[in-house]
């Protein structure tokens, strides 16, 4: 049997679709993505399952929705021991940073990356994990070099080392890559590879102290940001975050755009090194490399700054549910090759596996198709009707070709948006006259969808989800704690 080709999967951060050069943006620089682009495939209309990280991941590698595996918001306690448990619920005390607990929040949930090891892969990660318990490997993996929470500075970044918290001095980008390098060194040669580098650029902060001066001063310090949208209002039925403050003025919106490219340009930097030593090292043609972010982001899209959570209630821009995807297989997928098939990260773990002919056990419980068809010219549509599905909590989304539906429980505001003529969503039509009949239509799709896809115990649409972040397990193993930290 011929020896089943490698994967390398790399992982971004808050990076929207439209923050690359090979996607049509001529200020931002990235090379290396553009340099996988013409090599094979880039998606113009992939979609995250929640646009928010720690759920997306989840999806991601379990294949669920959030609703089947229960990480409904970012997850800021239960990854390692320096966070802090701030709930207030008499019977659960808070825990200051240094004593906290380690939560296995995707405990008995089976992911790719185990039926991968079983078949033989070596399954390594560096980088971001951000999904509990991380100072222990998890899910087939048998390398093991991860950030401790979801996100930090860029320099002195928090890392786990043989279990433990330590604080990396080197730009934490640099250090995911030399990790990966460091693997690919030392594995065993004669088994196929899975690598994940989770980066977590282009995450916040943006400031000039958290990234490398010769890169914001040569590139960015005199670009005109003409890609980004500048001075929109948000829609009133939105509060903004933190972020927002990006918006206040011309100087704090260029200074946190350079920031944004900077860390993009700094992570294509480091992509490049990869491919560089997967082509030096004879390995490039027999690797598949799979590049995607995790959730979308709006950078003055909408009025918005950030991502699902970058409002109140939470978002469903297409700039904060699309995400990058470009996959490349030289010589054995076409190369060159723009796809506007509909597909989600729900796709990417029955894609995986069939690619390199594992079978998938999962299949008859997870929404998602194998899209390796569209990967080799064969289809540009793996699904009947042309549909996705999101979640945050209890704010999800339909969309289709044509419409965007998002019911927010329990009492709205919904939205409903007409994409062929208002791609740019900016004129809500959930109101509007005659259109009772597709909104109706579109959410009884939606509720159908979840119907058959999550589970009662672990169902987010009467959760208080608020983007906060979430501190606990839901459902039955919630202990009755408060697993979502307030507004």
């Amino acid at each position: 049997m011929a020896k089943r080709p490698n994967i390398l999967f790399i992982l971004t951060d808050d990076q929207g679709a439209w923050a690359m050069g090979c996607a049509g943006n001529n200020e931002i620089r990235t090379p290396n993505l553009d340099r996988i682009a013409a090599s094979g495939t880039r998606f113009t209309d992939f979609f995250c399952v929640s646009p928010v990280c720690s759920p997306a991941r989840a999806s991601i590698i379990t294949g669920r929705i959030p609703s089947a595996h229960g990480v409904h918001d970012w997850l800021r306690y239960g990854n390692s021991q320096i966070e802090k448990y701030d709930g207030d619920s008499p019977d659960a005390p808070g825990k200051p940073a240094g004593e906290g607990e380690l939560i296995e929040y995707l405990a008995g949930m089976p992911a790719y990356t185990e039926f991968l090891s079983e078949a033989g892969y070596t399954c390594a990660l560096s980088g971001k994990w951000h999904m509990g318990d991380a100072p222990h490997p998890q899910k087939g993996h048998t390398f093991w070099e991860v950030h401790a929470k979801g996100g930090s500075n860029y320099y002195n970044a928090p890392v786990i080392r043989n279990g433990v918290v330590e604080w990396e001095p080197q730009y934490i980008t640099d250090h995911f890559t030399d990790n990966a390098l460091k693997f690919l060194d030392e594995r065993d040669k004669a088994k196929p590879f899975y690598l994940g580098v989770h980066y977590t650029a282009p995450h916040s902060p943006w400031d000039r102290d958290n990234h490398p001066k010769e890169t914001w001063d040569d590139y960015f310090e005199n670009c005109a940001f003409e890609s980004t949208p500048k001075g929109l209002e948000m829609q009133p039925w939105f509060e903004g975050t933190g972020l927002q403050r990006c918006a206040e003025t011309d100087e704090k919106r260029r200074a946190a755009l350079a920031g944004y490219f900077t860390a993009i340009t700094e992570m294509d930097r480091n992509v490049g090194r990869i491919l560089d030593y997967l082509d030096e090292n004879g390995l490039r043609e027999s690797t598949l490399v799979v590049f995607t972010g995790d959730n979308g982001m709006n950078m003055g899209h909408h009025g918005v700054w950030g991502k699902g959570n970058g409002t109140y209630p939470m978002n469903m821009y297409d700039e904060a549910v699309k995400v990058p995807m470009i996959i490349s297989h030289p010589g054995t997928l076409p190369e060159g090759e723009v796809c506007g098939a509909m597909l989600s990260h729900y796709d990417v773990f029955p894609t995986l596996l069939d690619y390199v002919g594992i079978p998938n056990p999962e299949a008859d419980r997870l929404p998602g198709s194998s899209f390796v068809p569209v990967l080799k010219g064969e289809s540009d549509s793996v699904r009947e009707e042309v549909v996705v599905f999101d979640e945050y909590g209890p704010v999800r989304m339909v969309r289709t070709r044509e419409w965007k539906y998002v019911h927010r429980y329990p009492d709205g505001p919904n939205e409903l948006y007409d994409l062929v003529k208002d791609p740019g969503e900016t004129t809500n039509l959930c109101e509007g006259e005659g259109m009772e009949p597709i909104a109706f239509e579109l959410q009884a799709r939606l509720d159908g969808f979840f119907a058959e896809y999550a589970d009662p115990d672990l169902d987010g649409a009467s959760l208080p989800v608020s983007g906060k972040g979430q501190q606990w397990l839901v459902g039955s193993k919630g202990e009755g704690r408060n697993a979502f930290f307030p507004r």
